[in-house]
């Protein structure tokens, strides 16, 4: 099980835990009931919601975790001489997504150092 799994099992279980009944108080019954069942209507709906967002982004992360793996395993069977000569060639063909790329590693290696001091 991944670590981002085991943040979306963690979520929902908080979820659930967070989400009390709603009892009906016998004194201000009429309106109150009324207004404490749409409150309990629209909470259900949400926790619906949040539940098919979490099955969603779990479906969508392990896609990507199974493609990166693959790729990953695609680069492992290649030569580095090859591999340098495959980006030289994708950076000239494409020199702007190349300096966007780059300028996008380099802010994210930033963060990285900063968040570890």
């Amino acid at each position: 099980m991944s670590e981002f799994e085991k943040e979306v099992e963690k979520a929902e279980k908080e979820l659930e835990q967070s989400l009390m009944t709603v009892e009906n108080d016998k004194e201000g019954e009429g309106l109150d009931d009324e207004y404490l069942g749409d409150l309990k209507m629209h909470a259900q709906e949400y926790q619906q919601k949040l539940q098919d967002a979490a099955v969603k982004a779990r479906k969508f992360a392990g896609e990507k975790l199974e493609y990166a793996g693959e790729k990953f395993r695609e680069l492992q069977d290649k030569d580095p001489k090859e591999l340098i000569e495959d980006a030289k060639d994708y950076a000239r063909k494409n020199p702007g997504q190349t300096i966007l790329i780059s300028a996008a590693v380099g802010l994210v290696i930033g963060w990285l150092i900063k968040g570890r001091r």
